[in-house]
This record gives C-alpha cells, structure tokens and sequence, in this order.
C-alpha cells in the first residue's frame, strides 16, 4: 500500500493586513517566495509606501510554512492572471477601435443615469446607433425583454412577466437600473422606490431598465443629451386636490369628519 499524506497549509496570511494581494507591494512578496525567500523580516521589509506601517503584523502574517510545492501552485495562478490581464487589455484595445466612430453615441448613453460606459458599449454592440430599426421606444423595450406583457383569456388579461429577449442587453441593463437606483436624488432612483414598495425590488429593476432603455432610444432618434427631471417629478406630477381628496376618504373611511381649506396664497 501507498500511504498518502496531506499536504500542509502555507499558513501565509497576507491578506490579513494587505488590502489586496495584486498591489505592487504583495506582488513583490509573493514572487519572493516563489524565487525561494522564506525570512519573515525580509519580505516584510519589501512594503511600500502606507504599508510599511505594518511591518509587525507583515512579519506575523509571513510565519507560515511555504514549500516549493506552494511556490509551483503559485506560479501558475500568478502567470495566468497575467494571461486574462493581457487578454483583457488587448480586446479592450480592440472595443475601443471599434466604437471609435460611434463615440458620440456612448457619451449620450453615458448621460443616463446609472450607465456607465461599459453598459453603453454593450447597448450600442446590441442595438447599434439606427434607431428606425426600432418603430418606437416600446419596440425597442419588447425586443430587449424589459416590456411587461400579458397572456389574455376568456376576455381577461393578466401580467405574464417579460418576453425572453437579448440577454446581454437585458444583463447588462438590470446592472444599470440597479446603479441608477441607489444614485439618491434622481428620477430613476425615485422610480425604482415607487415601484419596490407596491411589487417589489426585482419588478422595480425590471421598470428602471425599461425606462433606460426607452431613454437611450430617444437620445439616440434625437442626438439629445439625458437631462435628468430629479426625484421631485413624480411629485411635480401629483394633483394635490384629489391627493386631498383621496387623504379626505381615507381618514373619514377610519370614523372621523374632515373639511378641507385651502391655504391663502
């Protein structure tokens, strides 16, 4: 028989006390360990800048076992992290070469909010820049699988959800609603607040992505640039007569008489 024995952890915590192991700092610690460095003191003193104020617990986070076998794991880790960092960069290079022309076309997106430029790339790599394609906004919506529709029987309808649309549209617009609604202050963020009380926050993503995608049709029939209405439209919008009205039969539905007087102006 062959026994087998388990390998020892390394033990080596740097990342207790780095922030990241990709800084330039760990990555000089770690290829020393690679090249066969093992002294706590030594890779310690390798910290840069604001690191160097925690060589002590650099040393404690380096007193671990590190064999060559953990050098060769590291390695390959290492060397093909920096394969997908060349990849990325090269078909970045590339999408940038690409979208050159369009580019006034991503700095209309951009103007949306919640839209970052990756997001209108991917907007514009789906639905390209001719909006005719597209009769209306609503086509544009339905195509992408961010419009509600219906299934009607016996003279009845019910919501049914979504169409399945592109889903790399779709993906990448929830990401944008999802930004827009934590960005305070605006129309879409109010949207998304209006709509997640009453049916919660997957619809409510579901509508901001809509309403981007609407806009970005617009913007890009028009050449207009996004001009945000804020999140004081919807109250802009309200009729505050039949908001008293409505108040009026609420607390008058709870036993008590109300009358309404308007204030002087």
């Amino acid at each position: 028989m062959i026994a087998h024995r388990r390998s020892r952890t390394p033990g080596i915590k740097l990342t207790s006390v780095a922030s990241s192991v990709w800084s330039l700092s760990s990555r000089e610690m770690i290829e020393a360990m690679i090249a066969g460095e093992r002294d706590p003191e030594v890779l310690a003193q390798m910290a840069k800048s604001r690191l160097r104020a925690k060589l002590p617990e650099l040393e404690e986070a380096f007193s671990g076992h590190f064999g060559s076998h953990h050098a060769v794991v590291c390695r390959q880790i290492i060397d093909h992290v920096d394969f997908l960092d060349r990849s990325i960069g090269a078909l970045t290079a590339q999408i940038t070469e690409r979208l050159a022309p369009f580019e006034s076309a991503v700095t209309l997106l951009c103007s949306i909010t919640g839209v970052g430029r990756t997001t209108a790339e991917v907007m514009i790599a789906e639905i390209g820049v001719d909006m005719t394609r597209f009769p209306t906004a609503g086509h544009l919506c339905a195509w992408a699988g961010v419009a509600p529709v219906s299934h009607e029987s016996a003279g009845r309808s019910r919501p049914a959800g979504t169409r399945h649309g592109d889903p790399w549209l779709r993906r990448a617009l929830v990401e944008a609603a999802k930004a827009a609604a934590r960005t305070k202050g605006s129309y879409l963020s109010a949207q998304y607040s209006r709509i997640a009380r009453r049916r919660g926050a997957n619809k409510a993503t579901i509508a901001v992505a809509h309403s981007i995608l609407a806009v970005a049709w617009h913007l890009l029939a028009t050449g207009a640039i996004y001009e945000d209405p804020g999140a004081e439209y919807f109250d802009r919008r309200h009729d505050p007569d039949r908001e008293a009205q409505r108040l009026q039969r609420k607390i008058e539905a709870l036993g008590y008489q109300v009358t309404i007087t308007g204030q002087a102006a």
